[in-house]
């Protein structure tokens, strides 16, 4: 059976390029172009990965991590911000809102495949 992992982003370009990387790479892909739509799909689904941007209209990565978080059935579900926040303290701010990754974009696509094996490797059972 193929991972599913859920993409939380509301840009067409990088959820077009990340999806068909993830797709090609033989993983189910869900979409979500909000935090409200991703929260929602999360707990209908249970993907074993979420992918979430941070910078999201209306509710930002951060707090959608926290939301996440907070849900019993999702709560161990490996969490990763895939973003273009690089600044210093970003990548602090998306692990301390519940995130146990990040990626920065733009997004390398020969290794990307391998981070994201990497963190499927650590979801509980």
């Amino acid at each position: 059976m193929q991972p599913k992992i859920l993409y939380i982003e509301d840009n067409e370009q990088n959820l077009y390029l990340i999806t068909f990387i993830l797709k090609t790479a033989g993983f189910d892909v869900l979409q979500a172009r909000s935090g409200e739509e991703g929260i929602e799909t999360a707990r209908e689904t249970h993907p074993d990965l979420i992918l979430l941007d941070i910078q999201l209209p209306g509710m930002d990565g951060y707090e959608i991590a926290r939301r996440l978080r907070v849900n019993p059935e999702l709560a161990r579900t490996p969490l990763v911000a895939v973003t273009s926040y690089a600044m210093l303290g970003d990548r602090e701010k998306a692990l301390e809102s519940g995130c146990d990754g990040y990626i920065e974009k733009p997004i390398n696509p020969d290794t990307f495949v391998q981070l994201i094996t990497h963190f499927l490797s650590k979801r509980e059972p």
